[in-house]
């Protein structure tokens, strides 16, 4: 269990937490929702240790570990993928390592014997002999290839590190985990997988997330930040939703009700007031009146945005029309016998573990790349834009925030 004390935050003059406390139980999968902006993120570094509070105190039981989703991409490029996902269990892994070390000496004594036995010992005890078929379960339900296990971390590209390190994080079933974003860089199959892990984890997983359907999946509770307060809510993210909408609604059909009341007493003083046989009843209201405080009711810290595209006439009904399209890069074959036909209103997905395929497809689309085979073709009526995977070069790198 982790429970928060009465926690404060401040940067300079902005306030993100104020006199928080909330507890965290085994079994039990926690959404951290809110604004952008709001300590999402600044509240998991809050809970991991890395970043102290300004006041108030965060308690761990002893007997649970902590396990984090690190963001730091380079820090193991000199290890291999497996080496990367067992550190995650620190102990285990430094058992490892000292074990191999004595192991390899060449002048072996007596006292290295004993001390081999102790960790032969402490080894076994960790399922220390399972740790390495443990890992690759993992790898593999999130993308990672067998091939791929012994590699370097820096020979991966940045998706495949970002999902060794959620590996990381799962490997050795820490006592609670702390998750900020998982879902980047998944596809629909390692994110399918991620939600059946969590959902049969027995401990504490906290998690920040945006994506609804993730949270919906997982959670059993939601933590709500906002104003710098955290509110907690039994259930997935829907119903957080539903009975937040519930309760301000209870809360403005709460003011209006004082707000009429207030209006009909002031009505009968501006009446009364002058009449001596109802002066008294007059200044009765008044006093009533001191006593009805209508609060303000503020509105969610939360911006909803509207993006708006009003096309510059309407379409027709054909919209795009490929037939037979393939294509094969470096010898590799992508795709082939390609064939769609799109009409007005309709939206397409594009999914599947071949990320290279989806993306040349997308540019062969867009006219940045020819295709090995077949043919496609917009309506005529079509304009249309493209937002690519690598978009480095739409950015001014001298630039700067």
């Amino acid at each position: 269990m982790i429970s928060v004390d009465n926690i404060s935050l401040a940067f300079e003059q902005r306030v993100l937490f104020k006199d928080v406390s909330i507890k965290f139980t085994p079994g039990n999968c926690y959404g951290i929702i809110g604004a952008n902006g709001s300590g999402k993120s600044t509240f998991l570094k809050i809970l991991s240790g890395e970043l102290e509070s300004d006041s108030g105190a965060v308690t761990v039981s002893r007997s649970d570990r902590i396990a984090v989703l690190k963001q730091d991409q380079f820090a193991f490029d000199e290890h291999t993928v497996m080496y990367t996902v067992m550190m995650g269990y620190g102990k285990l892994y430094d058992i490892m390592m000292e074990k191999d070390a004595i192991y390899e000496k060449e002048d072996f004594t007596e006292a290295d014997g004993m001390r081999a036995a102790e960790l032969e010992a402490e080894f076994a005890e960790m399922n220390g002999w399972e740790a390495e078929s443990t890992a690759a379960v993992i790898l593999d339900g999130l993308g990672i290839s067998v091939d791929l296990h012994q590699k370097l971390m820096k020979d991966l590209d940045g998706g495949q590190k970002v999902r060794v390190l959620l590996a990381q994080a799962l490997f050795g079933e820490p006592g609670i985990l702390l998750l900020d974003e998982p879902t980047n860089n998944l596809d629909l199959e390692s994110i399918s997988w991620l939600e059946n892990f969590l959902y049969d984890f027995p401990n504490t997983v906290i998690v920040v997330s945006h994506d609804r359907h993730f949270l919906n999946k997982v959670c059993t509770h939601v933590a709500d930040i906002d104003y710098g307060k955290i509110t907690l809510y039994v259930g997935n993210y829907d119903f957080c939703y539903q009975s937040v909408q519930i309760i301000q609604k209870q809360v403005r059909d709460d003011k209006k009700r004082r707000e009429d009341k207030i209006a009909e007493l002031r009505s009968f003083i501006q009446r009364f007031s002058a009449n001596v046989a109802k002066s008294r009843q007059a200044t009765s209201r008044k006093k009533l009146i001191d006593k009805l405080t209508i609060d303000d009711i503020k509105p969610s810290s939360r911006k909803f945005p509207y993006v708006g595209f009003k096309p510059a006439r309407d379409c027709g009904r054909n919209i795009l029309k490929t037939e037979d399209l393939g294509r094969t890069l470096e010898g590799e074959r992508l795709f082939g016998k390609f064939s769609l036909d799109l009409g007005r209103e309709d939206k397409a997905a594009f999914v599947g573990p071949m990320h290279l395929a989806k993306t040349e497809l997308f540019r062969i689309l867009a006219g940045e790349a020819e295709p090995d085979e077949g043919s496609f073709e917009w309506g005529t009526t079509i304009t249309f834009s493209y937002y690519p995977k690598e978009n480095s070069a739409w950015f001014e790198s001298s630039l700067n925030l």
